[in-house]
This record gives structure tokens, sequence and C-alpha cells, in this order.
């Protein structure tokens, strides 16, 4: 599947030294998995979670979830023994954390080789340089850290999130501008279904391509908030025949459901049958 056809409904944050986590997670219905290097591993840890993780993936048995790493960064006493375990070990994208700038990124490719780079997006300055860390060639994936992000800014959390508003939709205009996939926040509260389904909702009504999550028990939701419904799929079905209809007939518009259909209609409704096809693919 190419990169935007691709679901990233949910993405699902591992800790690279918990085996039984790591194995476990071959059989859960998530699009994306992090393996993380960084904050969910202990110092004393670092560098058996390295072994682990390089063995693990090596192995492979994760089907056809979309597999990313998250290293610690280079600035780190482990992030360059990060990147050599992991360039040659199957990995979809390298996950850099608390990217600043492009030039953050150039660091990472000028180690890795030609491994699509994703960044987190967690810092005041990587959210005012998002357009030139998105337009970076080998930069594929936006993950939002809100937590570093609202700690940083000082915000006080809101159901809302109307504090973090501005950074979230910065780093949607840079995906959007270069054509990088953008991955919503966690949501820390893992046994608050309706919060999540709340801020899933959110998220993609923003625009966001799916969520990060912390917990298996989070990933029905999210799988559900970020794909198409099926008065959705409906709709862009009849959206298509009738444009075709009326284009047919010498006529640049059609009428479904008392609404003008006009060609950039017939994209979004044609971007919503090929992601429910995706989706069904990849669940299939």
């Amino acid at each position: 599947m190419e990169q935007l056809a691709r679901p990233y409904r949910s993405v699902l944050y591992i800790p690279g030294s918990k085996a039984r986590a790591l194995e476990k997670a071959k059989g859960l219905p998530v699009d994306a998995i992090i393996f993380d290097l960084e904050d969910a591993v202990a110092v004393e840890e670092k560098a058996a979670a390295r072994a682990l993780l390089a063995e693990t993936l090596t192995a492979g048995g994760y089907g056809p979830r979309m597999k990313i790493v998250r290293i610690n960064g280079l600035d780190t006493e482990w992030g360059a023994a990060d990147v050599a375990a992991m360039k040659n070990v199957g990995a979809d994208a390298i996950l850099l954390p608390k990217v600043n700038s492009a030039a953050d990124v150039q660091a990472l490719a000028d180690l890795l080789g030609d491994t699509p780079i994703w960044a987190m997006m967690e810092t005041p300055l990587g959210i005012l340089n998002a357009a030139e860390i998105a337009a970076h060639p080998q930069l594929t994936g936006f993950v939002l850290g809100t937590n570093d992000l609202a700690k940083d800014l000082n915000t006080r959390f809101r159901a809302d999130r109307e504090p973090l508003l501005t950074s979230l939709q910065l780093c949607l205009l840079a995906a959007r501008a270069h054509g990088v996939v953008a991955i919503d926040g966690v949501y820390n509260a893992f046994k608050d279904e309706e919060g999540l389904r709340a801020e899933c909702e959110q998220g993609r009504d923003m625009g966001f391509d799916g969520k990060t999550l912390i917990h298996p028990a989070q990933v029905a939701i999210a799988n559900e908030a970020f794909a198409p419904s099926e008065a959705e799929i409906d709709l862009a079905k009849r959206q298509i025949a009738a444009f075709e209809a009326a284009e047919a007939a010498g006529q640049g518009v059609a009428v479904v459901d008392g609404k003008i259909v006009e060609n950039l209609h017939i994209v979004t409704a044609r971007q919503t049958l090929s992601k429910a096809k995706a989706i069904a693919a990849l669940e299939g």
C-alpha cells in the first residue's frame, strides 16, 4: 500500500524492554506499532532493550502492521547505538524524539541510510519549525507528543485541548503541505473510554490520520473513530455515481441529499473509499 493509503488509525506504543508485550503485540488489531526505546525504558535497561528489540524485529511476525522504532535522542549516550542496531532489522521507520529543526532530521539521516524517518513533534521550537521539518525528503511522518508539549507550554489540561489547538493545527498544515502522515498525541486516562472517543473524534475531525495509544484497551475505539463509517462510505459511492452521471450529461456539478457535489467532493469521496478498502485489506 502506498504511504497515505495505508491506515494509521491506531498507533500503539510498546516498551522495547518488555518481551511479553512485544509478543502480545503480534496479535493486536493495530495499524502500527511504535517500539519504544526512549521514554518507556529505564536508563539501566537501555542496552538490554535495544538488543531484545533488534532480535525481536529480525525474527518478524508482525504481519502488515507498520513497525516504527522510537530511538533515544542523538544528544544522549544511547542514540547513536540505537541507530546502529535498528537500521537493518526491518523497521518501516525510525522515530526521532524532540525534533527541533530539519537539521535534527538530517543528523539522523546521515547515520541511518535510506530508512524513512518520523519526527516527534513535542517542543515549542519543533512546532514553530514544522514546515521545514516536514519538507525534509526523508521525513514521512509526524507524531504529536502532546504531554511534553503541554509541559513546555505550561498549559493546563482541558478536555477540549484548546491550549494545544494552535500547535496541533500548525503540524497538520505542515504535514498536509508536504504529504506527511500526522498522528495525534496520546490520551492518558486509558480507562476513560468516553474521553478517549471524544478526543479521537476531535483529532479525526481536525484531519489527523490516527492516534497514538498507550494501552491495548484503547485500540478498538481509535480504529472505529478513524475509519470511514458505513454512512460515509454510502455517501461517497452516491456522490461519485451522481457526479459521473452529471458529467456524462455535460454538467459540472451534481446534487446529492440536497447538496452540491463538485469535483473537489469527488476527490474526498474517492479517498474515503480508498481508505475503507485499505482497512478491509489490512483486517482481512
